[in-house]
């Protein structure tokens, strides 16, 4: 009887898991830039001495949908939305190069290129960008910034710097919300990649696919959970039988 009891906890926790990443993506699919995570299941054998007769299941993270959300024009000269594969860098909370492909901009007040949520954005040498007071900042395709002061040509001011990941060192998804490589080691500048000027990319995450997985979790941990009841009722039962016989 133990061995319904392993198989329907875990496969309710994992049903349980599985709703939280769900709900996550929903909460986001307005996020500019966010990248729905997936998700998947898969057994695992508990181990110990004798036959191996328990499996746990396990919810694991597979990882992100990597397709592009839809472009959103805004026609504001710090939007940009990173073309193909290519991520904006920036400097994390931790202090470490990070990625990301939010590209709404701001100027802060000490005079850097910030992200809306105050992250530092980094130049193709991957040192912070400072812009001219009271400058016009636009920027190229290539990610190129250009200052206009009032009474002064236009001077460029650095270039954004743009990063694609390669199949041998892939980004993963950091509890911050950003995505880093998995060695650790910052990505170089990519000069091929370019970028969309004046929009912002919009989250990648389909609205109506979480809403109907997260209705199936729901009926998966319910259906674990009766499994659960049925066990105890069977387990006392049966112990009202041995009582009367004994």
């Amino acid at each position: 009887m133990d061995r319904l009891i392993y198989t329907a906890m875990t496969g309710a926790n994992a049903a349980a898991h599985r709703q939280a990443v769900l709900a996550n993506n929903l909460a986001n699919a307005s996020t500019n830039g966010f990248r729905a995570e997936m998700a998947s299941f898969r057994s695992v054998p508990i181990q110990g001495d004798g036959s191996k007769t328990r499996v746990f299941a396990l919810e694991a993270t597979s990882g992100y949908l990597d397709t592009p959300g839809p472009v959103q024009r805004t026609g504001r000269n710090l939007d940009a939305m990173a073309a193909g594969n290519a991520w904006f860098a920036v400097q994390g909370l931790d202090g470490v190069e990070a990625y990301t492909r939010m590209g709404s901009f701001q100027v802060s007040p000490a005079g850097q290129l910030v992200t809306s949520t105050g992250l530092t954005v980094l130049s193709d040498g991957g040192a912070p960008i400072d812009v001219p007071p009271n400058a016009e900042i636009t920027m190229g395709s290539d990610g190129t910034l250009t200052a206009k002061q009032p009474g002064q040509p236009p001077a460029a001011v650095g270039r954004l710097k743009l990063a694609t990941p390669t199949p041998e060192d892939p980004l993963r998804r950091g509890d911050d919300g950003l995505f880093r490589t998995t060695t650790g080691a910052p990505m170089p500048n990519d000069a091929n990649a370019r970028m969309l000027a004046g929009a912002l990319e919009g989250s990648n995450v389909n609205p109506v696919a979480s809403m109907v997985g997260m209705i199936a979790a729901s009926r998966q941990f319910e259906q674990q959970m009766r499994l659960l009841q049925t066990t105890e009722t069977n387990d006392k039962t049966a112990s009202r039988l041995l009582n009367i016989n004994g």
